[in-house]
């Protein structure tokens, strides 16, 4: 389980004064489930991913997964917890001087060091998973843009780790490519039972995909409950921002 609690968040922006992007966050993900954080633009969904994985320290608040802080673990303590991560960025995060192959077995080989036998055998069941198998030689300039997100997919899954997070998957992509990218990380996820949260702007996809939903909006947690609750709820702020989005204006 994912447990935040209270967690807040601000940057100093110099003689501006300070600029608050979350706003005491609570909210829990269960064990197995695919979680979906919506909300506008600048409402803190990204930032809140990385306080999640320990990539920022929060002012105030606490993050815990399977039972462990993240919030207040030394970098040694971060870094062993990291191993239970799996994460795709939102532009791929691929090295473009390494090959595919190489890609998809840079988490493994940072992480456990395995012998290099168990190395070729998970990335190339990982290159089948995700479709592509014969890719391995291929560098990522190569790569279509849903190709791409195919192999962050297939690097994000290696470690087989039992939380993963993914920022914006179907960015940047066609209609049809985005819902099998969604397609794909269910099935990875349901195939592995991994603990997932999903950052998208992609609703009418993402909607079909998530077991619960959360929606920040101004920095402010104002929604979290199952999807048909996200598509049913009475919340306007909520109301407006799916079926806006999904069905027109209301």
């Amino acid at each position: 389980m994912i447990e935040v609690e209270g967690v807040t968040k601000s940057f100093n922006l110099g003689i501006e004064g300070h600029r608050t992007v979350l706003d005491n966050v609570t909210f829990k993900v269960p064990n197995g489930c695919l979680y979906g954080l919506i909300g506008p633009g600048a409402a803190g969904k990204s930032i809140l991913l990385k306080i999640i994985t320990g990539l920022l320290q929060p002012n105030r608040g606490s993050v815990r997964v399977e039972g462990d802080e993240i919030t207040s673990a030394n970098e040694l303590r971060l870094h062993e917890l990291r191993r239970k991560f799996g994460f795709l960025f939102q532009n791929n995060a691929l090295f473009d001087h390494l090959t595919v192959y190489e890609n998809v077995a840079f988490p493994l080989r940072r992480l456990y060091s395995p012998p290099e036998e168990e190395v070729r055998a998970r990335v190339l069941e990982r290159m089948r998973c995700v479709s592509l198998p014969g890719f391995e030689d291929r560098f990522p300039p190569q790569l279509s843009g849903g190709q791409k997100k195919r192999v962050g997919v297939a690097r994000a899954t290696i470690t087989q780790a039992p939380f993963v997070f993914y920022d914006e998957p179907a960015a940047g992509l066609d209609p049809v490519t985005s819902q099998k990218i969604f397609d794909l990380l269910r099935s990875e996820q349901r195939a592995s039972n991994a603990t997932a949260i999903m950052v998208s702007s992609d609703l009418d996809r993402l909607l079909t995909v998530t077991d619960r939903v959360g929606m920040l909006y101004r920095g402010e947690l104002i929604f979290d409950g199952t999807t048909e609750e996200a598509k049913t709820t009475n919340e306007p702020r909520m109301r407006q921002f799916v079926h806006g989005l999904i069905h027109g204006p209301l």
